[in-house]
């Protein structure tokens, strides 16, 4: 396995030439980092579940370059599942339309619905643009960790959690901080009105605004299976305990604005939400890198991407 630091043309030129290849390549979006493979290959695909030890009933999502591929990967599209895209891509959104043929059972987790989105990331899009050059169609890119664990936001935390999984003919392309810091939102498309699976920096107001129609908030109450739904996930080894006082040698996360207790161990101090998401998983990494047992958070209040950080919190403290 190969660290690419300086992302140049030709370095992404390499990495997508691996992908066609059937290796896997590590690389960074807005979001979280994501562990990618050629979609129309299933012996690569197949190494994703393997590295990240990921069930194979549980989908994966497809990344396109643009708009322009998502009739290849989906059918009988809504008409505002395609104002979404138009408004919203490149960006933190993944919509779950009705799959075509070529969106092949291994990638749906034998569901007839598949995930798709356009990462906005520079170096994202690039790769992207660099596999269709050589013939692909897309990339199946779930995030870059074990099942369960902590999504990676660098390049470090991708190789900390499956650099020793990966091959010697795999990268990881380091694209330094995501900027956003959790996973996109989910829209599921199968229905009249936009669905909500997974909440993200694309929020439900803005997703109202756009489309001119009521949202639903099923989260992970839905029967479609996607990524980031189950109960447990998004979870360091040490206990998440939410919305209580910080004792003695626990670690906390919290807005700046909330003190640190004595003794506690501060792990992230976010001045606004956006850096609160930005910090959230190097913060519950930090936990684990210092060997503590237990870890407060303290979260964010009110709508927006507040509502993203919440569901994430619920599920990794599980």
């Amino acid at each position: 396995m190969e660290i690419i630091s300086n992302c140049t043309n030709s370095a992404i030129k390499k990495a997508a030439r691996a992908l066609k290849d059937g290796h896997l390549v590590a690389f960074p979006t807005e979001t979280v980092y994501g562990l990618g493979a050629d979609a129309n290959n299933a012996k690569a695909v197949g190494r994703i579940y393997s590295v990240k030890g990921r069930p194979m009933d549980h989908p994966l999502i497809v990344h396109i370059s643009s708009i322009n591929f998502l009739d290849k990967w989906a059918i009988n599209i809504p008409d505002y599942a395609i104002k979404l895209a138009r408004t919203f891509w490149p960006g933190p959104l993944t919509l779950i339309l009705k799959r075509s043929e070529l969106a092949r059972q291994y990638i749906t987790g034998g569901q007839e619905s598949v995930g798709i989105r356009v990462p906005s990331q520079k170096i994202a899009l690039q790769l992207l643009t660099e596999f269709e050059n050589l013939g692909g169609v897309g990339i199946a890119a779930p995030s870059a960790n074990r099942f369960g664990a902590v999504s990676p936001t660098n390049a470090n935390d991708v190789n900390e959690e499956i650099g020793t999984y990966l091959s010697s003919k795999d990268y990881i392309l380091d694209g330094g901080q995501c900027h956003v810091g959790v996973e996109s939102t989910i829209i599921d498309c199968s229905g009249k009105s936009p669905n909500i699976l997974r909440p993200g920096a694309i929020t439900s107001e803005i997703i109202s605004v756009a489309t001119g129609l009521n949202i639903s908030k099923s989260f992970n109450k839905n029967l479609t299976r996607t990524s980031g739904i189950l109960d447990s996930h998004y979870s360091p080894k040490a206990k998440v305990i939410l919305d209580v006082n910080a004792k003695p040698g626990e670690g906390l996360i919290a807005m700046a604005d909330i003190p640190t207790p004595i003794g506690a161990i501060r792990l992230a101090t976010p001045l606004t939400v956006e850096q609160y998401a930005k910090d959230l998983y190097g913060a519950l990494r930090l936990c684990d890198q210092k060997n503590l047992k237990k870890v407060i958070v303290i979260q964010p209040n009110g709508g927006g991407l507040a509502v993203a950080i919440r569901d994430r919190l619920s599920k990794s403290a599980m």
